[in-house]
C-alpha cells in the first residue's frame, strides 16, 4: 500500500512540475506582462467618464466593437499590421494605448501577439492589452460595456 501511495505522490508531483513548466514557457512567449493586461471594467469606466484621460483604443481584430476604437483590422495580415505601424508612427512614445481583438481566447488569437510585439519593438511605454480571455462578446458586449453604434 505504501508503494502505491508513494508512486501516486511521485506522479502527482511530476505532473505538477510539468504543468508549471508548460504554463510558464507559454507565458514567456507572450509579448506582454500581466501588468499590461487591462481589465474590461477599468476601460469601460474610463470610457464612460469624460473627465478621465481617454486612451487611444485600437481594434486589431475583425471589427471595432468598442465605442471610440479605431478599426485596424486583423493584424495577422501584413497590410493591417503596417497600417497599425503607420498610425503608431504619428504618436508620442508615451501615448496611452489600448489594443484588443476579442476574436477568440488569447491562447489561440493570431492578432494580439503581433500588435503587442510591434508596440514593444517601437518602444512605446504606456500600452495595454485589453484582457478579453474568452472573446469580445462574452468579456465586453454581454457585460453592457460601451459599444460602437
Amino acid at each position: 500500500m505504501k508503494t502505491k501511495t508513494l508512486i501516486f505522490l511521485l506522479f502527482a508531483v511530476a505532473a505538477s512540475v510539468f504543468a508549471t513548466k508548460e504554463f510558464s514557457s507559454q507565458s514567456q512567449n507572450d509579448p506582454w506582462t500581466t501588468q499590461q493586461l487591462l481589465a474590461p471594467a477599468d476601460l469601460a469606466n474610463t470610457l464612460k467618464n469624460p473627465k478621465s484621460p481617454q486612451p487611444i483604443v485600437f481594434s486589431i481584430g475583425m471589427q471595432a466593437v468598442i465605442k471610440g476604437s479605431i478599426d485596424i483590422g486583423p493584424v495577422m495580415e501584413k497590410d493591417n499590421l503596417d497600417q497599425l505601424k503607420q498610425k503608431l508612427d504619428k504618436l508620442p512614445k508615451n501615448s496611452n494605448i489600448v489594443v484588443y481583438c476579442g476574436c477568440c481566447p488569447f491562447s489561440r488569437c493570431p492578432n494580439v501577439r503581433p500588435a503587442m510585439a510591434l508596440l514593444k519593438t517601437m518602444q512605446f511605454t504606456n500600452y495595454k492589452l485589453l484582457n478579453l480571455p474568452q472573446n469580445v462578446k462574452v468579456d465586453w458586449i454581454d457585460k453592457g460595456y460601451p459599444v460602437s453604434e
